[in-house]
């Protein structure tokens, strides 16, 4: 059986150099001996006959393609897509909502919205889907705005999501009922351009 190790040759050019036979070659580098053969003639293997009319290939030029398509690979690898973020939106009014969003989709971001129709439709999603961020209205029925999110805010694995309200309600009246004073206050209906300026500061995408 021959030696599977490459070994030692005299190039007659070069001197000695390490070699190996064409299915050493072809073993290395994972081809067919017919390869081994083209890429020998077009040069992309560095080769020569012995004396007795054996080819050699010098085990540099086999390491250099070896390391070329590793090279090669990790260039053309794509990385993992990442998530979208996810953007859950809160309010009783189902027109609204759809035209929120229809609005966010329309931004170009990579986000996702999933939507509710009160406080207590909202707790469900948020635990099936952990959003990243939630935008709600603060006047619903069954649990509100501010009930769900004192409930948010109680519970450690849900008290730091980013916040976002919209609401009709006067500031007095928002500031009577103890909203958290770190969640901005949008006027309902919200401009539509200070609404993604505080989306995308709420993500970590704004100044």
């Amino acid at each position: 059986m021959k030696d599977a190790h490459p070994h030692s040759a005299a190039d007659p050019d070069s001197g000695a150099i390490d070699v190996c036979t064409t299915a050493e070659a072809a073993a290395l580098l994972g081809v067919s001996h017919r390869t081994i053969q083209l890429w020998v003639e077009n040069g992309t293997l560095h080769a020569w006959r012995t004396s007795g009319g054996h080819r050699r290939i010098a085990t540099a030029s086999v390491h250099a393609v070896m390391s070329g398509r590793a090279e090669a690979l990790a260039v053309v690898t794509p990385a993992p897509p990442t998530p979208p973020r996810r953007i859950l939106l809160v309010d009783d009014d189902p027109a609204l909502l759809r035209l929120h969003e229809l609005e966010i989709g329309g931004w170009g971001l990579h986000v996702e919205t999933i939507t509710a129709g009160n406080g207590y439709e909202a707790l469900i999603r948020i635990g099936e889907a952990r959003p990243d961020l939630l935008i709600s209205d603060l006047t619903m029925p069954g649990m509100d705005g501010f009930r769900m999110i004192r409930t948010l805010r109680a519970n450690p694995a849900y008290a730091g999501m980013p916040v976002i309200v919209i609401s009709g309600l006067d500031r007095s009246t928002i500031a009577a009922m103890a909203l958290p004073e770190d969640i901005p206050v949008l006027p309902k209906p919200a401009p539509f351009a200070v609404l993604r300026n505080s989306v995308e500061r709420a993500l970590g995408w704004g100044a």
